[in-house]
């Protein structure tokens, strides 16, 4: 690097710092994005520069990316450099890299900035989660990117790629990476991935098993996760997390073998794995005007399909928030793919700017509701109350909200 570059690269770094800084203070953001901007509109090789002589670990997929990022970071222990806040572009990797000088880094990346990140990054390991539809009106089709993943992932001679067996899309952009480490994880939606994303005919799905008639068919995984059981190339475990679902288990066998590819002890990691109750907020129980909410983050259909079953037992009501911001997506139409017919049998409040969209989708799905005007009228309840919500109303609700 010159000495031109090396000045540079220094005024950013000093600019991410201040500008994240004046954020902060000014309570205009969180500080984890504005100077991040800044710093790359000074030195667009920054985040390159930061990355040497790191050992990173990405993740990336449609969804659990911040959980299964926090589990990484718990695993390892000590000081990790992550985007904790779930800033998951260039801006807000830089702006996690200036704010710690550890040598090790776990970054949440969205799906379509992971190849440029890659890159930038050299990163040890990739963790790939699952793909499918999210923002329908900007997002791209879940296959272009499952296509644009596969391109740039065989040649990444000197990465390990952890990857989902399970979902037909991220097999298709994996199966070419000269190094993968298959999981064999819980993952119930496929319904972005019915065809064969090489022949386009009809995949088949039986007893955990998927195939198509060209021959592209699961392949055999290293980490199997089954209900309480975990195996790491041989090791079996007992997985017992404080975090509920399915999805969780799935999110931490691949957060453990991720730690496995650093040669991370994986029943030392699995136990800070296990202390984790909450990420970011979800999954806390807090107090809003008398009221105990526990705080569900749900963004598509696949992820309302999975927070359904985390939902507690019996026929309590439910609180469900939906907005349609720039973060949300402005195309609510994904909620006709959430298999809301699981409800029925309780009662549905509906609240965010949405509110009608979701009734009206309720109301097809034959499921009890009440679309709530104003929150005032929300009845008392003496149980914790499950609030699902999207991802600006989830942050509605957190910020309103107070811990217990």
């Amino acid at each position: 690097m010159s000495g031109g570059n090396s000045l540079r690269d220094d005024v950013a770094i000093g600019a991410v710092r201040t500008v994240n800084l004046l954020s902060r203070l000014s309570s205009r953001g969180s500080g984890t994005v504005a100077g991040g901007r800044v710093g790359l509109a000074i030195s667009p090789n920054l985040l390159a520069r930061l990355a040497r002589g790191r050992q990173t670990i990405l993740v990336s997929g449609t969804n659990g990316k911040t959980t299964t990022a926090s589990m990484i970071a718990a695993g390892w222990g000590g000081d990790v450099a992550w985007n904790s806040t779930g800033s998951n572009m260039p801006p807000g990797h830089v702006a996690a890299l200036v704010d710690s000088p550890s040598d090790r880094a776990v970054l949440e990346v969205d799906e379509s900035w992971l190849g440029v990140v890659t890159g930038a990054t050299e990163p040890r390991v990739i963790t790939l989660l699952n793909l499918s539809r999210d923002q329908l009106d900007r997002a791209n089709e879940v296959r272009r990117v499952a296509e644009r993943w596969r391109g740039f992932l065989a040649n990444s001679e000197a990465t390990t790629v952890v990857a989902n067996a399970n979902d037909p899309l991220i097999v298709f952009a994996a199966e070419l990476a000269p190094h993968v480490e298959w999981c064999d994880v819980p993952t119930p939606w496929h319904t972005d991935a019915v065809s064969c994303p090489k022949c386009t005919k009809a995949l088949h799905f039986d007893e955990g098993l998927w195939w198509s008639e060209c021959g592209f068919t699961r392949p055999t995984a290293i980490t199997t996760s089954q209900r309480d059981d975990l195996v790491v190339r041989g090791t079996a475990y007992a997985l017992s997390l404080g975090l509920p679902g399915a999805f969780n288990r799935a999110n931490a066998a691949m957060a453990l073998t991720a730690l496995s590819c650093v040669d991370v002890d994986v029943e030392g990691a699995l136990a800070k794995v296990s202390a984790l109750t909450s990420v970011a907020g979800r999954f806390s129980v807090r107090r809003w005007h008398g009221h105990r909410l526990r705080l569900l983050l749900a963004k598509n259909p696949a992820g309302f399909a999975a927070m359904l079953d985390t939902l507690q037992a019996g026929g309590d009501d439910v609180w469900i928030a939906i907005n349609a911001r720039l973060a949300d997506g402005h195309d609510p139409s994904w909620l006709y793919d959430v298999p809301f017919e699981a409800l029925r049998g309780r009662r549905v409040y509906c609240m965010g700017e949405r509110r009608l969209d979701l009734a009206t989708r309720l109301d097809y799905g034959g499921v009890d509701h009440v679309v709530v005007d104003d929150e005032a009228t929300l009845p008392a309840s003496d149980t914790v109350v499950d609030v699902l919500a999207n991802y600006t109303a989830f942050q509605d609700w957190r910020t309103r909200t107070t811990a217990c």
